[in-house]
């Protein structure tokens, strides 16, 4: 049996059949994207190998289909193609006139609230760099002439006193780059958006990490070579990248470790503002290590400024590039577990118009 019909084709969220044997009959265009394959490669294969469920579904599952009830499943993650599980609600239901068959609906929460989630997150930064940025002009000055006086001091001191100079030396110093940092944000310029092929992007910043701070690292590519242009500002997306492979880096230990850079295409991917309208953000690059993962007490705050999880670091790099992704109207997320971290960012495609421009152009 397939299904039918423009009310499947339409759907907008990912929906399969599942036969008395707990094997996938069909799925629609929204469940290829939510897999990440088509159609022909999912159907037949046993469902719970495709969609995996953090929650003891399979006896429920089953009672639903004996007793033929419908079965809700609230706030539970769900899984599939090597993706990061994403909090969903799962709507099950026998299919009247087909003994057996289920159908199995799975509805993302996570992307209902990531609009409101990443205007806060965008808010704070603002509003933490703003003030940040007038004391860092005010302080810059005064330790200058704070670090000059201990140079001069210690040109008369004891070997002894000038442990106590060199320290305020370096301490000055140390402030005046964090300062540098937090100027940054404030001179970093919108983005000069044009068509960027994503991969040209991800393979210089991993040639420049294998060069420098990830030589001791197994940098991995795992791309989609189809995967269409993205929209954005090139260098501005570069840096993203650079700053989440030098996190990676730095997060694992001296032996080094292994980053795995996916790309793929996911287009039902759409971010739900808070004036209820839409945006599709179909293209997915993921930064994944085999590292400790993030400490439990900052994975919330994580994309804030001024948390790290690192001794004397600043906190910067990641608020810096969720202010990048929020400036291109895109979505960054993580999640974290001992042994694997996974950075994801969803980007805008080219816009048709312009698509369409560029291939009659000469």
């Amino acid at each position: 049996m397939k299904s039918d019909g423009s009310i499947w084709a339409s759907l907008p969220v990912p929906a399969l059949l599942i036969d008395a044997d707990d094997r996938i009959i069909d799925i629609n265009s929204a469940a290829e994207g939510f897999f990440n394959a088509s159609a022909r490669a999912v159907v037949g294969a046993p469902v719970w190998d495709q969609v995996a469920v953090d929650a003891p579904l399979e006896e429920a599952f089953q009672r639903a289909r004996r007793n033929g009830t419908p079965l809700f499943v609230n706030d539970v993650d769900v899984g599939s193609g090597g993706r990061a599980p994403l909090q969903s609600a799962l709507q099950i239901a026998p299919l009247v006139g087909h003994p057996g068959v289920m159908i199995l609906m799975i509805s993302p929460r996570e992307l209902a609230g990531r609009m409101t989630q990443s205007h806060s997150v965008k808010s704070a930064a603002q509003s933490a760099i703003g003030m940040a940025e007038m004391l860092a002009h005010e302080i810059k000055n005064p330790l200058a002439g704070i670090t000059g006086a201990a140079q001069l001091l210690s040109m008369n001191l004891s070997k002894d006193d000038l442990e106590l100079t060199d320290l305020i030396v370096a301490e000055s110093r140390r402030i005046v780059k964090l300062l540098e940092q937090v100027e940054q944000f404030g001179n970093l310029s919108a983005p000069d958006f044009k068509p960027v092929n994503i991969h040209d992007v991800l393979d210089r910043a991993r040639r420049s990490a294998l060069l420098g701070f990830g030589a001791h690292m197994n940098i991995v590519e795992d791309y989609d070579p189809s995967l269409p242009l993205a929209y954005g500002d090139p260098d501005q997306l570069l840096q993203v990248v650079l700053n989440l492979l030098k996190n990676a880096s730095e997060a694992a230990d001296s032996k080094g470790g292994t980053i795995r850079i996916h790309s793929f295409f996911e287009h039902s991917f759409r971010l739900r503002r808070s004036d209820g309208s839409g945006q599709s953000l179909p293209l997915q690059v993921e930064i994944i290590d085999d590292g400790p993962g993030l400490p439990e007490k900052i994975k919330a705050d994580v994309f804030d400024p001024f948390v790290s999880g690192r001794e004397n670091g600043t906190g910067l790099g990641l608020a810096l590039v969720s202010k990048i992704i929020s400036d291109h109207d895109g979505w960054i997320s993580v999640t974290s577990v001992p042994g694997r971290t996974v950075f994801r960012l969803s980007l805008p495609r080219v816009p048709r118009e312009l698509a369409t421009s560029s291939k009659e152009t000469p």
